[in-house]
């Protein structure tokens, strides 16, 4: 991917895009063509056709989705089913339609059964059943795969899959009901220091085990891969290490500073027991992780604490 190829990051006002868009900029990319959903509606085929007949973008980073944590994925089925299948179908036709010379497609470590092996490996998928909870997510990400592996097949495509772990960063969602599990919690840890509440209860019994991921890590990760690799199948993004929830809430209320007790809800829902990505076929392509969770943690809260 030469420095004057002309790119586009599909979802580029997001956490995954931004990242992935600052990266390449620090690595002296400069020919991009953006389009945020106040100008261009990935769910609409005639306008992202339109948009690739005009811009002619040679390279795609398809960052573009609906996402949630577990309460929007459930409350909002039919949403994230429709929207994330539209998205990928639409932008991953017109990179074939319109010669895009390579796509790479994010999906999420949702994809996997729930009670698969764990660490995940790339050869579970489809072996057994998904987290009910986000089964439209996890379907509309799994035809994403297929779909870059189908017009591979078909039409000789450079079509490639990633699949990152649990993310954190800058540009996270922070919406009481409606973000994922780390940036909630350090919401909320945040209010209960600054309201000096005596406690905060977290959703679930506090054992799952999650591994996360700074998004910065990932873009990193998506521009090597968009060089080094050209493969059907996916290749999982992670750090190849997790920590139980619980674990995860007394790490924030050390960065973040509040003292008061924890407490655990086990009648909300606790989701996959554990989710932990094998990363040995990354590793084996040559890249690894930098950012540590805890400094990770602490770099997003300074960057956010006055905005909460």
């Amino acid at each position: 991917m030469e420095k004057h190829a002309k790119i586009y990051v599909a979802g580029h006002t997001g956490m995954v895009g931004s990242s992935i868009l600052r990266k390449l900029k620090a690595e002296g990319y400069q020919n991009f063509c953006l389009a945020g959903s106040g100008q261009l509606d990935l769910r609409n085929q005639t306008e992202v056709d339109e948009f690739f007949r005009r811009e002619k973008p040679e390279f795609v980073f398809l960052a573009a989705a609906k996402v949630g944590g577990i309460m929007a994925n459930n409350t909002y089925r039919a949403e994230f089913l429709y929207d994330n299948l539209m998205i990928e179908s639409n932008v991953i036709h017109s990179a074939y339609s319109h010669k895009v010379e390579k796509l790479l497609f994010l999906g999420s470590s949702c994809i996997y059964p729930k009670m698969a092996p764990q660490p995940l490996k790339e050869d579970s998928l489809l072996t057994g059943l998904l987290e009910p909870t986000n089964e439209p997510y996890a379907i509309a990400k799994i035809a994403g795969i297929k779909l870059c592996d189908a017009y591979r097949s078909q039409y000789g495509c450079h079509f490639i899959s990633v699949m990152p772990t649990n993310l954190y960063g800058p540009n996270d969602n922070y919406h009481p009901q409606n973000s994922h599990v780390l940036p909630a919690m350090i919401r909320r840890f945040h209010e209960a220091r600054r309201d000096k509440l005596p406690s905060v209860t977290i959703w679930g019994t506090g054992t799952p085990r999650r591994e996360f991921m700074h998004v910065d890590d990932l873009a990193d990760a998506c521009l090597f891969l968009m060089k080094e690799f050209d493969e059907p199948g996916f290749v999982n993004i992670g750090v190849g290490e997790d920590i139980t929830i619980l674990e995860l809430a007394e790490m924030i209320k050390e960065v973040v500073g509040y003292e008061g007790e924890i407490f655990t809800d086990p009648e909300k829902p606790d989701g996959t027991p554990r989710k932990l990505m094998d990363v040995s076929k990354l590793h084996s392509l040559g890249w690894k992780a930098q950012i540590g969770l805890k400094d990770g943690i602490a770099l997003v809260y300074k960057a956010v604490q006055d905005k909460l």
